[in-house]
């Protein structure tokens, strides 16, 4: 049977029996052995014995033993669970009977009590015993229990020690008196056993010495305890106490802490403690908070930390901020979880284990004395990755409820991701505290995120946490709850928190009393019904006698009459239980009995039947979901609640980038509301959103997707009562597509009883015919305004509205104008409503008001207040403020004596000041008579009180008191007395809290009213009356203070404001008088109050309080001054300071010590003053304990020594150090430049610069204008920032800023007229900084810009003049009869115009000459047929508006020669064409043997066609090959080899010879227009003569094969590249005439090769390096900026 037991039925032995008494365990060892026998020869009874008592499972607890409810078999396993019947002292009675016999007796009753709880037909047969028996077998007991208690006392003062007791104090903490900056130690001795846990409280609010750091400090050690504060505050003077706990009890003590401050003056050579200038009242501090944390990001695991830097001005140490964090608007606590630190100028959270919980919006705020800033920024929580892919993410919010003896129902949030694939359902899990093992309470998955954890072990606490299932796996298991104790929570609130080393709470119980049976149960209801489990609850009953009772519950199926219980073996001590293993769709009824030790009662009455299922349903989807813009990464999403949801947790948001379907959570942790602002998305990008809500059943299907908005910042008594009369004045306030805002006045007879609410009616007008009226709201709206939702868009629309008191619903009002329903927004908010006007007086009176129904835009941030006289015009309307106020009332002054008036209020917001309210009914301003004022008090015992006094009270009077006029109720801090006609407010504990404007009303008079401003100076005055009253003290001008004197001596003093001859002094050290002596010296001064005492020098048993006692009369007073710790230490240290210092100045020593000084010329200079040196005295200047050696740098002369740093810079900086000494003794001076000392110095260096830098000056540039300022001498750390209109300058590629040696520029390109206004060059130097400008505007800015303009235009023309780019040699040499083709490239912008000439005169183009000019780029020369008379000097000139330029070459023509067979053409050094050694035919292949060549693709810009011809693009699949006979041509060489191929089928081609050549192939005889070729997008052409291709700048290399010769090559020279013309840059062979032209030097090039009749020859400039393109390469388009071409000609026969 134990094997199929839960775990948590096993192995608990929480009950121990270290706290019995051996008495007691001798009484149980008997009672055992007897009921053990017993049992072995009793029939009929069960085997397993009731161990409840067994000596491993004693309660420890302090009173008696709390058996447990188990029980076991032979094997120690547990079986189950069994009611007591009798308590421990019938227990001990049975184990101390004289006889066996009795013994048995006791045991034999105590079986058949048992067997009656466990089956209610064996209860009714069960004899009960006579009265008589009982009363004597209760005396019994209460005998053996005294006997007991005597013996367990005796044996606690035997050996005491060795048992538990309770806390107690063998040393209490004591009051101390300090003064401000000291610090304080409290400290205590403690004995308890267990070790008590120690708690220090300030005002009853625990210490935590981390939320504090370095403000507190708690130390124990070997049962002492102490707490010590350190520098002391003000705010420090508190009530003290110390707390000790363990198992058998608490104790307290308590000590006060007085912090005193100085007054008056106060001598400047006083050591610390000194004050600011300034008292604690009348300073306004201002807060800010900057450097603030922003949006952030997380993921789980994770440690984020969240800071912002707060500057306080006036900065006082003693008056340090409270630093206070939220999330959510729910205060942070220091945790295991979140650390909070403040450092002086820096609050800091740090979230150490980042889980969902922590997702929210975090908000500090930073408290002062004058208000409290804030900052707030949502802080993101993403889900860590999942330990199975596919498995959900944790759940979230842990949290237990109902916690009982007998379960306690765990609640948890649903992930908002569910990996993919739907949650199964949840497995939840305990700890028990303590311990780390992890059970798992349900066996199946529940879908309900709440379930009731039955089985735990009453008093124990536990832990719990929750894992997701679907069908892919586990997830992580979610943060662990707080530890929660399975008790009554009536236990639990009157024993208080657990026990902090087991977290076991311990309860007690009375002893009972026998012989009751209870009563029936009351009340039994269903709280709450799933499909997994039910939950009913109930009322004990009323007759249960003195002992406590416990239930049993029963079912029964509904039709039936059959009850079943449920709980046979695990009784219920709570009044709530759960069941579980009910089944699904079934009904049933329950009830409860209860039961004791006399028996079981009736049962209580049955519930209505219950079918079981999940009551609470899935909320439904939300409605339409509306994005927003808001900034560069974030929207905001706001959507319609789900309709009829219960039990709302909240709401998740997704994203998804428009068309991806990916959906993305926005939150992690559900919000509540319908508004929130998903961050973290990319700008630019279209994002789309839905909504799903969230419940304890589960999470709702997704809500329609919203529009797709892109991500990107957004731009701005005895009264007849009846029902009132109708309201009247319906309009609307805003209208948007589905919805309008609508306002209305309230009814001129509200029916004699308050207005309750609203109820608004609408209907639809279609074509002038209004519908049926429909309700809008169902409840009663309070306001005179309500949104109308689910309208339709451009619809009309008529309402009516109807009010409603205690007599009923009014009749409706009259329906409104027709109204559309179309989109329009308001901006501004509406008009305030109820003004009320009370304290009328001749010349002032209040108004108040009520902020408007609708509040615009954007926020209300003030009101602003009309007047104007009751009869004069409208236009008469004037403002009484001029500043809007931002409070809901105003005191009106500078009235007129009895003049009516009327009023009216305005509210403003960002967006401009709204309509106006409706104007009050006119008042007269006169003061009534027997008007009284609000009186202030303060009596004997000093009290003080407000008091009202009315002349004019009705029976229905009241007395109404408000503070800023809002009502108050009684608190703690103010009770309120009234008598007859006199009302008093009494302040209990008055303080800073209570300031402010009280005000008292009389109702049911005219208008009685009256008020008071209690101000911090009133207040004060008032609590120094009080004071004065209760405490009659000796006035003191000065507390008791110590200063230093000469040679460190120590005085004690103080001055007493008057005190008479009569007066008397007492001096106290450490609660002993001292007296006068040889160590102490007193003195006191009568006529001017001075009290002094003095010591010589200070020692150690010096180190306590010293207190001045005076009495005068009946008068006393005293003071205190705490000199212990670190301020006795310091003490202590400026006097033997003191001692040093007047010795030190008997030798050479410094007057003044080491600091700095920085020249004009940005030297730094240190030096140090010294005094009483002689001759031989020396002085050594260290740096980071080297010496500096002496140079020209050092100086001395009177009596000041200087070391001067020039061009200072990180390198020098350090720690200096100078030493002086001489026969008398040494002195050192040491000056700290590192970290912040060298940044002071440095800001030093920076504010010299910065005044030596020259106005800022103007100069053009042909980029465009530039700012400048000289500087004496830079450094590069220098920090500038240039502004502009008085806003920092963002530097773009257009605006850029520079140095160049003392030089600082802006330069603005290309300005426009936005870079107008006021220039500013801001040097800083770690204070106000200094600034240069300069107003660019006006004359200046034209005078610049045309500068610019003018340097621009002569810059452009440089630019793009007309020039010859390259491509013609110097010297051209051919043979007679060959044809000629030269190409060159063009540059200008416009296209200048082409002139060529021969021998200086002007060429025509004929058959002959052949001239062309291409695409405004290319110029191409061709000579058909050259001859002897073509010999002479070429030029070519190009013109255009900019200038013209001319390129040159010299043609030679040479004789024909003989045929060489195959000739290679090499180029010399100097780049002229010669003839070469014969190349082996073996290197060429034949026409005939040529492979087909690759057909190149359709050039992307047309080449040139001669008349009469078509060009012919070739395809891929059909070679192309020019038409025979084809001339000789020759293309310059590429630098990426292709092979190109024209390919005639009879001429012989001469073709250059790369560095690896490739064979090239003839194609079938085709007139071929040439595709360009090679990467410089140059085209080539193999047309006939008039075609011309440019030539790449990676010339190709052209096989030309003629009929009857073998190929040759000749490698061409090189030729310069071109690029864009600049007017700084030129062609290498480039040079400027004395007309302004250019004139290109060329190369030579030799063609004297014999060629057959009508073949042409080209020669070119190449690359050096030459290399083969293939012409099938595609041809990107010509470029003149990278390339120079010659094209290649080809003639017809």
């Amino acid at each position: 049977m134990s094997g199929s037991l839960p775990f948590y039925q096993k192995h608990h032995r929480h009950y121990d029996r270290g706290y019995r008494s051996r008495e007691t365990e001798s009484a149980i060892s008997q009672y055992q052995q007897s009921s053990s026998s017993y049992t072995k020869s009793t029939k009929g009874l069960r085997a397993a014995t009731y161990t409840a008592l067994d000596e491993s499972r004693l309660s420890p607890l302090p009173k008696r033993a709390k058996p447990t409810y188990l029980a076991m078999d032979k094997e120690n396993q547990i079986i189950g669970y069994v009611v007591p019947i009798f308590r421990g002292s019938r227990e001990f009675e049975s184990g101390l009977s004289d006889t066996e016999e009795v013994r048995a007796k006791e045991s034999a009753g105590y079986l058949a009590r048992r067997d009656l709880f466990s089956s209610g037909m064996e209860s009714e047969r069960t004899e009960h015993k006579s009265r008589r028996t009982i009363m004597r077998e209760s005396a019994e007991r209460i005998s053996l229990s005294k006997r007991i208690h005597e013996n367990e006392e005796y044996h606690k003062r035997l050996n005491e020690d060795s048992l538990m007791h309770t806390p107690e104090f063998v040393i209490r903490p004591r009051s101390h008196t300090v003064w401000e900056k000291q610090c304080v130690r409290l400290h205590c001795t403690i004995s308890g056993w267990p070790e008590p846990r120690i708690v220090w409280y300030k005002n009853n609010v625990s210490i935590d010495p981390m939320a504090n750091p370095g403000k507190y400090k708690v130390v124990s050690s070997y049962n002492v305890h102490s707490l010590e504060i350190n520098r002391c505050d003000f705010d420090d003077t508190a009530q003290y106490r110390v707390s000790a706990m363990n198992s058998k009890g608490e104790i307290s003590a308590l000590a006060s802490v007085v912090v005193k401050r100085f007054k008056g003056e106060i001598d400047e050579s006083l050591p610390s403690p000194r004050l600011p200038p300034c008292l604690e009242y009348g300073v306004k501090f201002e807060t800010h908070i900057v450097e603030k944390f922003g949006v952030s990001f997380g993921r789980e695991g994770e440690t984020l930390s969240l800071g912002c830097s707060v500057i306080i001005y006036p900065s006082l140490q003693r008056f340090q901020p409270e630093i206070e964090w939220y999330r959510d608007d729910k205060l942070l606590m220091p945790s295991k979880w979140v650390q909070t630190h403040w450092s002086g100028d820096r609050a800091t959270l740090t979230l150490t284990h980042l889980n969902k919980e922590d997702e929210g919006l975090y908000t500090l705020r930073v408290i002062t004395k004058s208000g409290f800033e804030t900052h707030s920024a949502y802080v993101f929580v993403r889900d860590a990755d999942a330990d199975v892919a596919g498995a959900p993410c944790a759940p979230l919010d842990v949290y237990c409820q109902e916690a009982n003896k007998d379960y306690v129902i765990v609640t948890w949030k649903q992930p908002a991701v569910d990996g993919g694939s739907a949650i199964l359902g949840y497995f939840v899990d305990r700890c028990e505290v303590g311990t780390t093992h992890w059970a798992q309470c349900n066996d199946t998955p529940v879908k309900f995120a709440r379930f009731p954890v039955t089985g735990l072990v009453e008093g124990r606490s536990y832990m719990f946490r929750v894992r997701a299932v679907n069908k892919a796996g586990m997830s992580r298991p979610s943060r662990v709850s707080e530890p929660v104790a399975a008790m009554d929570p009536a236990d639990r609130a009157r024993k208080g928190a657990s026990a902090p080393w087991t977290g076991q709470i311990i309860v007690t119980e009375e002893e009972p009393v026998e012989g009751v049976v209870p009563g029936r149960p009351g009340e039994l209801t269903v709280n709450e019904a799933t499909k997994n489990y039910v939950v009913l609850s109930w009322k004990p009953p009323g007759e249960k006698g003195h002992e406590g009772v416990m239930y049993y519950v029963e079912k029964c199926v509904s039709g039936t009459d059959s009850w079943q219980r449920v709980n046979t073996d695990i009784p219920v001590k709570s009044p709530r239980f759960a069941l579980f293993d009910l089944a699904e769709g079934k009904s049933y009824r329950f009830r409860v009995r209860c039961c004791n030790s006399a028996g079981v009662g009736e049962p209580s009455e049955p519930t209505e039947a219950i079918t079981v299922g999940d009551k609470l349903d899935i909320p439904s989807a939300p409605g339409r979901v509306v994005p927003t813009r808001n900034t560069d990464t974030s929207v905001v999403v706001s959507w319609e609640a789900s309709r009829d949801a219960k039990e709302l947790v909240g709401y998740y948001i997704e994203s998804s980038i428009a068309g991806s379907n990916t959906w993305e959570p926005c939150n992690n942790k559900p919000v509540k509301g319908t508004r929130f602002i998903c961050h973290g998305l990319t700008t630019g990008e279209r994002y789309v959103f839905h909504v799903r809500a969230v419940n304890a059943a589960g999470i709702s299907e997704c809500s329609q997707e919203s529009e797709a908005i892109e991500v990107k910042a957004a731009i701005g008594g005895g009264i007849h009562h009846a029902s009132p009369a109708p309201p009247f004045g319906i309009t609307v306030l805003e209208s948007v597509r589905d919805s309008m805002v609508l306002a209305w006045k309230q009814p001129t007879f509200i029916g004699g009883a308050d207005i309750t609410g609203y109820f608004v009616d609408y209907r639809e007008v279609i074509g002038g015919v209004p519908g049926k009226w429909h309700e809008a709201n169902i409840k009663s709206v309070s306001e005179r305004a309500y949104r109308i939702s689910e309208l339709k868009e451009n619809m009309l629309y008529q309402f009516q509205v109807r009010a409603a008191n205690m007599a009923g619903v009014g009749i409706p009002s009259l329906p409104s104008d027709v109204f559309k329903c179309e989109e329009w927004t308001i901006a501004v908010p509406g008009p305030p409503h109820d003004l009320q006007i009370q304290e009328v007086r001749k010349d002032s009176l209040v108004l108040l008001w009520k902020p408007p129904v609708y509040q615009g835009r954007d926020a209300v941030n003030g009101y602003y207040i009309d007047i104007k006289e009751a009869e004069a015009d409208f236009e008469m309307w004037r403002g009484v403020n001029e500043k809007a106020t931002n409070k809901a009332f105003m005191k009106i002054k500078n009235l007129k004596e009895g003049e009516s008036y009327v009023f009216r209020v305005r509210a403003q917001n960002k967006a401009g000041v709204g309509k106006a309210s409706e104007q009050t009914e006119p008042v007269e301003a006169v003061t009534k008579p027997g008007t009284a004022e609000i009186v202030v008090n303060v009596d004997d015992d000093g009290v003080i009180s407000l008091n009202f006094e009315c002349s004019k009270l009705t029976a229905d009077s009241k007395f109404v008191w408000s503070k800023n006029y809002k009502e108050m109720e009684e608190t703690g801090c103010m009770t309120f007395e009234t008598k007859g006609n006199k009302s008093k407010a009494i302040f209990n504990t008055p303080s800073e809290d209570d300031l402010g404007i009280y005000s008292c009303v009389v109702t049911h008079t005219d208008g009685v009213s009256a008020s008071y401003t209690l101000t911090e100076e009133g207040l004060k005055d008032l609590l120094k009356i009080s004071h004065e009253h209760k405490f009659p003290i000796i006035p003191l001008k000065t507390e008791l203070a110590v200063e230093l004197l000469e040679k460190g001596r120590v005085r004690f003093w103080l001055q007493a404001e008057k005190i008479s001859a009569n007066g008397k002094v007492e001096y106290v050290f450490n609660d002993n008088m001292i007296s006068q002596g040889e160590k102490y010296k007193m003195n006191f001064d009568k006529n001017t109050g001075i009290i002094e005492m003095f010591i010589e020098s200070l020692g150690k048993e010096d180190e306590g309080t010293f207190t001045f006692q005076l009495q005068d009369g009946k008068a006393t007073n005293q003071s205190s001054l705490v000199l212990i710790g670190d301020v006795f230490k310091q003490l202590q240290k400026e006097s033997e300071f003191q001692r040093k210092e007047w010795h030190r100045k008997q030798g050479p020593h410094f007057v003044e010590y080491l600091s700095y000084e920085v020249t004009p010329e940005c030297c730094v200079r240190l030096k140090c003053k010294v005094g009483n040196m002689k001759k031989d005295s020396v002085a050594l200047w260290y740096k980071d304990g080297r010496e500096i050696k002496v140079s020209e740098k050092l100086d001395f002369s009177e009596g000041v020594l200087t070391l001067e740093i020039t061009q200072i810079s990180k390198k020098d900086a350090g720690i200096y150090e100078v030493v002086l000494k001489d026969d008398r003794g040494k002195d050192s001076s040491t000056l700290n430049l590192t970290d912040q000392g060298f940044k002071d110095l440095m800001n030093q260096v920076f504010s010299v610069i910065a005044n030596s830098s020259t106005p800022l000056k103007i100069q053009s540039t042909e980029e465009g204008i530039r700012l400048y300022s000289f500087v004496s001498y830079y450094n590069d750390e220098l920090h500038v920032t240039w502004h502009h209109k008085e806003a920092a300058i963002a530097f773009t590629e257009r605006i850029k800023s520079g140095v160049v040696g003392e030089q600082l520029w802006l330069q603005i390109s290309e300005p426009t007229e936005k870079d107008k206004g006021k220039y500013a060059i801001e040097f800083f130097d770690g204070k106000g900084g200094l600034r240069r400008t300069v107003e660019l505007a006006g004359q200046a800015f034209d005078d610049a810009y045309a500068e610019f303009q003018r340097l621009k235009a002569a810059a452009i023309a440089e630019r793009n003049r007309a020039r010859v780019a390259g491509g013609l040699p110097d010297v051209v040499t051919i043979q007679e009869g060959k044809s000629l083709n030269l190409t060159c490239d063009i540059w200008g912008d416009p296209m200048p115009e082409v002139t060529w000439l021969k021998n200086e005169r002007e060429m025509v183009s004929d058959d002959h000459y052949i001239l062309k000019f291409e695409s405004g780029k290319f110029a191409s020369f061709t000579i058909t047929s050259v001859n002897t008379a073509d010999s002479g000097k070429y030029s070519i000139l190009v013109k255009n508006k900019y200038g013209t330029e001319s390129g040159d070459f010299t043609l030679k023509v040479t004789e024909s020669m003989g045929d060489f067979g195959v000739i290679s053409y090499l180029a010399d050094v100097d780049g002229n064409v010669t003839v070469g050694p014969s190349t082996p035919a073996s290197t060429c292949h034949s026409a005939k043997q040529a492979p087909p060549t690759p057909t190149p693709p359709k050039p992307k810009s047309a080449t040139p066609i001669p008349k009469n011809q078509t060009p012919i693009t070739p395809t891929p699949s059909t070679p192309v090959t020019p038409n025979p006979p084809t001339p000789i041509s020759m293309t310059p060489i590429p630098k990426n080899p292709s092979p190109v191929t024209p390919n005639p089928p009879t001429p012989t081609s001469v073709t250059p010879i790369p560095q690896n050549p490739t064979p090239v192939t003839p194609n079938p005889p085709t007139p071929t227009s040439m595709t360009p070729v090679a990467q410089n997008r140059t085209p080539v052409t193999s047309n006939p003569p008039t075609s011309m291709t440019p030539i790449p700048q990676n010339p190709t290399p052209v096989t030309l094969t003629p009929e009857s010769q073998t190929p040759a090559t000749i490698p061409t020279a090189p030729t310069p590249q071109p690029s864009t013309p600049t007017p700084d840059k030129k062609s290498k062979n480039e040079a400027k005439d004395d007309k302004g032209k250019a004139t290109m030097q060329k190369d030579s090039v030799n063609l004297n090769q014999p060629a057959e009749e009508g073949e042409a020859v080209e020669a070119a400039t190449t690359e050096a390096t030459p290399s083969v393109t293939s012409i099938s390469d595609p041809a990107p388009e010509p470029n003149p900026e990278e390339s120079t071409s010659v094209p290649e000609t080809a003639n017809e026969e």
